[in-house]
């Protein structure tokens, strides 16, 4: 790649719309990044491990939706935006769920059972 434009012209046009991050100390360039890539997730000097509904405080996630549109049937406002999430960090990272320092799962055996 040669520069910033052409970074952000390969992911608009070949990824996936979802996450996407730069790693840069020049913050006017990660500004441009954060403002021109079509993604739900940018985020700049962060792990894309953080793309996460249960990180982003919405309970456990049912599905992933990277459409413009989504809602259905009569919708106001509310329905017709979107939302574009930026994560502006220093090099951090997500903790990981498996090792010796492994943050514990909070979830337990449900003791229903459904037939399939």
């Amino acid at each position: 790649m040669e520069g910033l434009p052409e970074a952000i012209d390969f992911i608009n046009s070949h990824g996936s719309h979802h996450t996407d991050a730069i790693i840069t100390e020049n913050m006017q360039k990660a500004s441009v990044f954060a403002d021109m890539v079509d993604s739900a997730d940018v985020y700049v000097n962060a792990s894309t491990r953080f793309a996460d509904g249960f990180r982003y405080g919405k309970g456990a996630e049912v599905g992933i939706s990277t459409n413009k549109i989504h809602a259905r049937g009569p919708v106001g406002m509310e329905g017709l935006m979107i939302y574009k999430y930026v994560l502006i960090g220093n090099g951090q990272v997500v903790k990981d769920y498996a090792g010796a320092n492994a943050k514990p799962f909070k979830h337990k055996e449900s003791q229903r059972r459904y037939p399939l």
